[in-house]
């Protein structure tokens, strides 16, 4: 695992281990929270229907949408003013996810930077962990040291 910093500009073939105190051997399914969708079931909803399908723009934009509830009307005819609004304030990369935080997920990007989610306990996950030409990089930590 290295330490420098993930890289925003050219995130191709980088993968975020869950985090050093994620207490989860196996991955489990994040749920909602009184009826309603948390970040983690959107963004783990959203993966694993289309596993490389979104880089993080996307997949931080269509989170919004969801979470927002910004009907699909709203989204069609104000979509440039609400992406520019999302694009105005910073968001996090998969390593302050909830998914590879807490959950016990672990995030690829692909050469394109597009993402997928792997169970930690899956052949697939060790088999990034142990490939040598990929940047891997840890999820941020929930607790502080």
């Amino acid at each position: 695992m290295q330490n420098a910093t993930f890289d925003f500009k050219d995130p191709a073939n980088q993968f975020i281990e869950i985090a050093p105190d994620c207490t989860l051997k196996a991955a489990i399914i994040p749920l909602n929270k009184n009826a309603k969708k948390t970040i983690a079931t959107i963004e783990f909803e959203l993966l694993r229907s289309k596993p490389y399908g979104y880089n993080l723009q996307e997949l931080k934009f269509a989170t919004y949408v969801q979470q927002k509830q910004i009907s699909p009307l709203a989204l069609k005819t104000q979509r440039k003013q609400l992406l520019e609004d999302f694009l105005s304030k910073p968001y996090a990369c998969m390593r302050a996810s909830p998914l590879t935080k807490k959950y016990g997920w672990g995030a690829h990007y692909d050469k394109h930077g597009k993402i997928a989610i792997y169970p930690a306990e899956s052949k697939e996950y060790q088999q990034f962990v142990a490939d040598g030409n990929i940047k891997k990089y840890a999820a941020m930590r929930s607790n502080r040291i």
